[in-house]
Parts: C-alpha cells; sequence; structure tokens
C-alpha cells in the first residue's frame, strides 16, 4: 500500500494552496552517520532546518505553477515506497510556514508575517526569562571587520598556524611544571577580593578573544557572522558571537575546526600569559597573566569543553556523534521513551534512526539533566551566598521555569495531547502513580541513613620532638625506625659559639674571683659588686652549660622514634624549634576525626547504632569502633595537614594558613578506640574515614534537615 493512500482529514485545507520555497532560501546537502540530509538556511534571521531526503523529494517539487496535491502526487508516483503520507506532509507544511521559508501565489498576508514574528519573538524573550542567568544582547555586526582581517590571519589557521599552536603549548605547560610550587600558592588567592577585577578583566580578554577565534575561522571557511554582543553569565557581561551558519558547512569537519576554535585560541592565549607569569615579577601583569591563565584552564575543562552544557563541547559532541540538535532531540527521546514504554502508546515514533542512536541519545539526556541541576544549584548557592536578594530572585526565576512550568506543561499534554488519545487514561494512570510513588518513596520509607568523617590515627603516647637549641646536626645516634627507651640519646647538635660564649664567660669568672681576691687586702668597698658580678658569671655559665646539654636530644619516653626525613639534614644548621622527629608508643592507637558543625547534632542528639572506620588503602577492610569520646569544645586547628585541602583532604582550610591545618570552620573532635585486626596495619598518621551509623528516616526529612542546616550556615535563616 502507497503511502500516499492513508487519507488525512485535514488534506482538503492544503490541497489546493500553491507554495513554494522562499527564493532567497539557501539549500545544503549533508551527510548524517551516511544518510543525505538537506539542510535549509534562512538568510534573514540566521535559522536552519533539516529535511530528510524523503521529505526534500517532496519540498523540491513546490512551484507556483503546481498545487500542493499535484507536487505530492507526483512524488508519490517517482518515490512510492518512500514518499511522506498526507498528514506527514501536512505537518512538514506547517513546521515550514511556521519558519517563514514559504510564499504563497495569494497575496502575502502582512498581518501574519508580522504576527508569527511577534509569536517568535515572544517564544526567545520567554526563552531569556527562563534563562535568566544567561541572557543575551547582540550589538553589532562584525563580518565586515573579519573581512578586513582575514588576510592577515590565514597563515596562523593553516598548518604553520597549528605548529606554532603545538609548539606554544607544549612549552608552556613545561613552563607551568617547573613552576608548579609557585602556581599551587597563587591558586590559593585567586578569590581573594584584591583580586576580583583583575580576575574579571583577565576573564572578559580572553573570552573576547575566544569569540573572535569561532568567528574568524567560520568566515575562513565561508561562513557568515553578523552578531557580536554581551552574554549575562550569570549576571556577569561577557561577548559573545553567533556563528550558527557554521550549521551549514557541508563537511563535519569544518564544523568541528569552528566549534574548537575558541578553546583553540583560548588555550594559545594561556601559553602566551604562562611566559608572561613566569617572566615578570610581582605586580599588575603578573596578577593579570597569571588569572588568564587560570580562567583559560578552568573555563576550558568545566564549561567549553563539556559537551553537557550547551557551549563549545556540545557542538563539537553533535558533529562528531553526528546527531544534530543533540539536546533537543535527546529530550524528545526521552519523551518517546515514557509515551511508548510507559503510556503504551504505540503510536509513538522515535526520534532515533538506530538502536545505537537510541542509546547516545537517552544518555545524553540524563547526564544532561542531572549535570544542569548539579551546576545551577551550586551557581544559586554562590550568587546567594554573597547576594542574597539576588540568590532569591535567581531561585524563584529557576523554580517557576524548572519546575512550576514544566508541571502546567505536563497537565496541558496529558489533557489535550492528541497523541495521547488512545491511551489517555493509562497516561493519567501511570503518571499519578508514578508520582504518587515517589512521594511515597521520598517521603514514607525509611531508608538507611548515615554520615562520615575525615580523621587520623594517633598514637595514645607520641611527643613531637623539636630542636631545644639551634645547632648544626653533626651525629645521628639512634637510626629512625628503632625502639628507643626513655632517656636514650637520639642525636647530636653543635654550636661552636656556645662554647665560646662559654669559656668567655669561663674567663670572666676568674677574671672576677682574682680581683675579689685582691679586694680582701685592698678595697673592700669593691667587694660587693664584685661577688654580684661572679654570681652574674656563674648563673650565665649554668645557663650555657645547660644549654649546651640540650645539643644531645634524647628520647622523652619509651617508644618507636620515626624521623623519615632526618638523614638528610646531616650537616645542616637546624634553627631552635625545627621538627626533628617523634617518638610514638605502638601499644595503643586512636583515631582523631574532625566532625563538622553540621553533622555534630547527630553525635549529641541521635542514637549511634554502630560506627567503623576505614583506612585509605585499605578501604575494605572496616574496623569496628569499640568506645568514642567528643570533646565538648569548637576546634579550629586540624589533627592532621592531610584532613585539609592542601594535604589532599576534604575539609575546607584557611587559604592565609601556610601550615595547612587552620580549618575554614569550627569543628568538634572526636576520639575512637578501635577494634583489632591483623589485616590492617596501624600506623600513627595514617588517615581514613570514621562512618556512623543512624536511624534509618526517609529521604525527604534528610534532605529537608540538610536544607534548613546549610541556610542557616549560609544565611542564618
Amino acid at each position: 500500500m502507497l503511502p500516499g493512500s492513508v487519507p488525512s482529514e485535514s488534506w482538503h485545507r492544503a490541497a489546493d494552496q500553491r507554495l513554494t520555497l522562499r527564493p532567497d532560501v539557501r539549500v545544503r546537502r549533508q551527510f548524517f552517520r551516511g544518510e543525505l540530509w538537506y539542510v535549509l538556511e534562512d538568510p534573514l534571521t540566521n535559522q536552519f532546518f533539516r529535511l530528510p531526503a524523503r521529505a526534500w523529494a517532496f519540498v523540491a517539487r513546490l512551484r507556483p505553477d503546481l498545487t500542493v496535491q499535484q507536487a505530492w502526487e507526483a512524488c508519490v508516483r517517482a518515490q512510492p515506497d518512500t514518499a511522506p503520507g498526507q498528514e506527514e506532509t501536512i505537518q512538514l507544511l506547517a513546521r515550514l510556514h511556521q519558519a517563514n521559508l514559504l510564499q504563497s501565489d495569494q497575496p502575502p498576508d502582512s498581518a501574519r508575517l508580522f504576527e508569527r514574528q511577534r509569536q517568535r519573538e515572544r517564544r526567545q524573550w520567554q526563552a531569556r526569562l527562563l534563562g535568566i542567568m544567561f541572557a543575551r544582547i547582540p550589538l553589532w555586526d562584525p563580518d565586515r571587520f573579519l573581512q578586513r582581517v582575514l588576510p592577515l590571519m590565514r597563515w596562523f589557521l593553516g598548518p604553520a598556524g597549528w605548529c606554532l599552536w603545538v609548539a606554544t603549548v607544549g612549552w608552556a605547560v613545561k613552563v607551568a611544571v617547573d613552576h608548579a610550587p609557585e602556581l599551587m600558592q597563587q591558586t590559593d588567592r585567586i578569590l581573594a577580593p584584591d583580586n576580583w577585577l583583575l580576575l574579571y578583566v583577565g576573564f572578559a580578554l580572553l573570552k573576547l578573544l575566544h569569540e573572535l577565534g569561532h568567528a574568524l575561522v567560520c568566515r575562513h571557511l565561508g561562513g557568515e557572522v553578523h552578531t557580536l554582543g554581551i552574554m549575562f553569565l550569570i549576571f556577569t557581561p561577557v561577548p559573545y558571537v553567533d556563528v550558527t551558519s557554521a550549521w551549514g558547512f557541508r563537511e563535519r569537519a569544518h564544523r568541528i575546526w569552528v566549534g574548537l576554535a575558541g578553546m583553540w585560541v583560548e588555550l594559545f592565549v594561556a601559553a602566551l600569559m604562562t611566559f608572561v607569569w613566569a617572566g615578570t615579577a610581582p605586580g599588575t601583569v603578573h596578577s593579570l597573566a597569571f588569572n588568564m591563565m587560570f580562567v583559560a584552564s578552568v573555563s576550558t575543562i568545566l564549561f567549553n569543553a563539556n559537551p553537557l552544557m550547551r557551549f563549545d563541547g556540545y557542538f563539537v559532541l553533535s558533529d562528531l556523534l553526528d546527531i544534530p540538535n543533540l539536546y533537543s532531540r535527546a529530550n524528545q527521546m526521552l519523551g518517546y521513551v515514557v509515551e511508548r514504554f510507559a503510556f503504551g502508546c504505540t503510536t509513538a515514533v522515535s526520534p532515533a534512526r538506530s538502536r545505537r542512536e537510541a542509546v547516545w541519545l537517552l544518555l545524553y539526556a540524563v547526564c544532561g539533566h542531572v549535570y544542569r541541576v548539579v551546576v545551577f544549584a551550586g551557581i544559586l548557592l554562590f550568587v546567594g551566598k554573597r547576594f542574597l536578594l539576588l540568590g532569591v530572585l535567581m531561585a524563584v526565576a529557576c523554580l517557576i521555569g524548572w519546575v512550576v512550568a514544566p508541571l502546567v506543561r505536563a497537565v496541558a499534554y496529558l489533557a489535550a495531547s492528541p497523541r495521547l488519545e488512545r491511551c489517555r487514561l493509562r497516561a493519567w494512570t501511570v503518571s499519578g502513580a508514578a508520582l504518587a510513588g515517589v512521594f511515597l518513596v521520598l517521603g514514607g520509607v525509611p531508608l538507611p541513613h548515615h554520615f562520615r568523617a575525615e580523621g587520623v590515627l594517633r598514637s595514645d603516647r607520641y611527643t613531637l620532638l623539636a630542636a631545644p637549641t639551634e645547632g648544626r646536626l653533626v651525629e645521628i645516634l639512634a637510626p629512625p625506625g628503632r625502639n628507643v627507651q626513655a632517656g636514650d640519646p637520639l642525636l647530636r647538635l653543635e654550636n661552636p659559639e656556645l662554647e665560646w660564649e662559654r669559656q668567655l664567660a669561663r674567663a670572666q669568672w676568674e677574671e672576677t674571683v682574682a680581683r675579689e681576691r685582691r679586694a680582701l687586702h685592698d678595697a673592700t668597698a669593691d667587694l660587693r659588686p664584685l661577688a654580684a658580678r661572679r654570681a652574674a658569671l656563674e648563673k650565665r655559665i649554668r645557663e650555657i652549660e645547660a644549654e649546651q646539654a640540650l645539643q644531645l636530644v634524647r628520647a622523652p619516653h619509651a617508644g618507636r622514634w620515626v624521623a623519615p626525613e632526618l638523614d638528610q639534614a646531616v650537616g645542616r644548621w637546624i634553627p631552635r624549634g625545627t621538627t626533628l622527629g617523634l617518638v610514638l608508643s605502638e601499644e595503643n592507637f586512636l583515631f582523631e576525626a574532625a566532625v563538622t558543625q553540621r553533622e555534630a547534632a547527630w553525635l549529641f542528639a541521635q542514637p549511634l547504632r554502630a560506627a567503623e572506620v576505614r583506612f585509605r588503602g585499605q578501604a575494605g577492610t572496616p574496623l569496628n569502633v569499640t568506645a568514642q569520646r567528643v570533646v565538648p569544645a569548637e576546634h579550629r586547628q586540624l589533627p592532621s595537614p592531610a584532613l585539609g585541602w592542601r594535604g589532599g583532604g576534604k575539609i575546607p582550610v584557611a587559604l592565609d594558613d601556610p601550615s595547612g591545618r587552620r580549618a575554614a570552620e569550627p569543628f568538634f573532635l572526636v576520639r575512637a578506640e578501635l577494634a583489632q585486626d591483623p589485616a590492617v596495619t596501624l600506623m600513627h598518621g595514617r588517615s581514613g574515614q570514621i562512618r556512623y551509623t543512624l536511624p534509618p528516616e526517609p529521604l525527604l526529612r534528610q534532605w529537608g534537615r540538610r536544607l534548613h542546616q546549610l541556610l542557616q550556615r549560609e544565611y542564618g535563616w
């Protein structure tokens, strides 16, 4: 049976119309996954419309001297197995008409044209309001500027430019690795208030060059760029350009090249800024260069190269997978799965053209939605922490755009969608049951509840040995790693100045004693001051000798002598207070954990069912906690730098603390005794996590409590 033999109730409305494409519409052939498609470009709006070959076979036959009926019949005769049916043809004409790509033999209805344009503008403004954090304002047509600049830049966009790019970026990576400590130190101050202005200036300059990179490559490959403007990225003005004309390129490699051009330029500029940063002294130029390096790296990895955000990486992935309109088609695929398998709508049509494409679309839809929720939630918290009113407005806008509007559309869809005509009752039933099931599971089913805290293993008796006096380390008397007893000599320092001072004081004492003897016979009035001088010198000699005795460092108690890097310090001058090592007992250990304030309530208010500790490197073997004690006071100093950000831990630390031990927020200290297990090696300083098991609780209650704690901590609510 021919496709055309299935009649449409609305066919009579379009059959006698004489329609054709507007003469200024441009048509290009493109191949996606080996299939031929036709891309229609509207030069007035710079919009694109993609048609499969079977649909183009009908559209190409539209002429002013033929009616729609005649053109369709000709298409059916020419391609009886693939020609679109009447209903599909009507939908195709409606979409072309809505896009203002058709013209008719009837006098143009200007009112309708302007009305459709107004509707399109209203939809654009609605999208801008819903995307309030990414609003765009066009300002300038850069096409002429690009035409003048392009002859000077063509060499840079060719093989010579690529060779230069690889060499420059490669050398910059080496420079960055060589200066890694300085880089890490300056990164800690990237968000300092006195750096905000330079950070934004570097960000804006980098983004301008990024967008010009897109524009130059697009113009170089034959595209047109007519819009340069300002995009408010989370209310921060940054430049943008419109290179949608690249969608019409036949070659997939050209479209990918346009998508990569911004990151390509950005990384090249970052490489140049690396050389500037490494070659300048601290100052404005030095800080600006570092900010541009940092922004280029972070923005490229987290945003531009990330295909889950609709930036450069998204368009590159779309071309690599040969799936145009990846975002919209992924959402359509998600809708198809719900309609077909949940609602039982047998007439639902999959937007995927193969099983592999269906998997890609579903995977992208799920990952994209989850990632956007996480990113926007983080943005809302970041903005709200600094500008509460603005954060509330953004939260309201997101609530309307992500919760209220989708719910209204879902209800309207369930109530009136013609696709659900034969399965509407099941759709309502399944939707209601799913919604009720979600609320039941989240609000009524107690689920496992626990929390974790970072900690470090400590010997119950250990002493950190610091140099009691200054001197040169001349001898290690007890090799590190051996067991020692109280009073055993560990190492010896030597300070020649102390011996000189002792000899000088001794000589002065002998002189004073001799003068005191003579005064007994010649000048008795001098006896009192000489006696005072002699006593002062004797005290000084005792002090020097006591300090000399400290040069022999002894074990304060029995235990293992631990000093892993001490052998490298032999022959060096050791200042007073320098850490030399530690002596620790290996009989009993305690696990010291830092519990944040928001989790500390569980320690005092809730019965803890169980607790266990897992150490890094042996996480598969937990140790049960046999007893614990909560120190009833707030702490700021972490038990070990390994628990903080700087030491690779998860606890935020103060940026102005070079030791990495001062926590950004107060915490409570828990000391736990552990059960013994021969499979787990207990070592002083070993880090891990303590996991507390709490009474089961529904997820909604858990999430509500965490939200309340978050608002209370950040905003005082």
